[in-house]
């Protein structure tokens, strides 16, 4: 029986070669929350190029008047195939909505109400943020039995990765956190 891995909340889940499903290929997923009930996550290296900001306001009819001329340029995400027209802002711990940020990890939060788009808008949000469409999601024992089946990898979350803006570079940065040369990595799993 494989023990229980601790718990998940705040790190980085790094998807390995062998990914039997595409759509997380190469994929860095922070996870947000992590129980006996299952996991949830936010993919952190995938951007949405077909989604700018700006259309994204539209789309919610946040209209141009609320747009700060030094408002940032926030980068869509694709957060992973659940709920994808939802939308997730992970963001650093300096901006709290009344609405509903939870406190993820020593200065990452996570905030999925209209508030803080809006706030991001008016130039008026978190220092340091991520958009995400959509999040991963696991059920009870789903996760720990794709990382006992060599799926993914985890290590300890660092802002460079959550909110740096060379996406194509953290699936990289990641596995390096552990000291693994990608190029040294297998898609065929092996037991001692």
């Amino acid at each position: 029986m494989t023990p229980e891995p601790d718990d998940l909340t705040g790190q980085l889940l790094i998807a390995m070669p062998g990914m039997g499903d595409p759509r997380f290929a190469n994929s860095v997923i922070y996870v947000c929350a992590y129980s006996g009930d299952g996991a949830m996550g936010l993919i952190v290296n995938k951007p949405a190029p077909e989604l700018r900001f700006s259309e994204l306001l539209e789309q919610m009819e946040i209209g141009p008047e609320t747009l700060a001329s030094d408002a940032p340029d926030v980068r869509v995400h694709f957060g992973g195939p659940v709920e994808t027209a939802r939308g997730f802002v992970l963001h650093s711990s300096d901006f709290i909505s009344p609405e509903g940020t939870i406190t993820v990890g020593s200065g990452v939060a996570m905030t999925a109400t209209l508030d803080v788009i809006e706030a991001l808008a008016k130039g008026e949000g978190p220092r340091r943020s991520l958009l995400a469409l959509g999040y991963s999601g696991w059920g009870p024992g789903q996760l720990e039995s794709e990382i006992a089946q060599n799926g993914w990898l985890t290590v300890s979350a660092s802002d460079d990765i959550l909110f740096g803006r060379a996406n194509e570079h953290k699936w990289t940065a990641a596995l390096k956190r552990l000291g693994i040369n990608p190029l040294t990595l297998s898609d065929t799993a092996g037991h001692a």
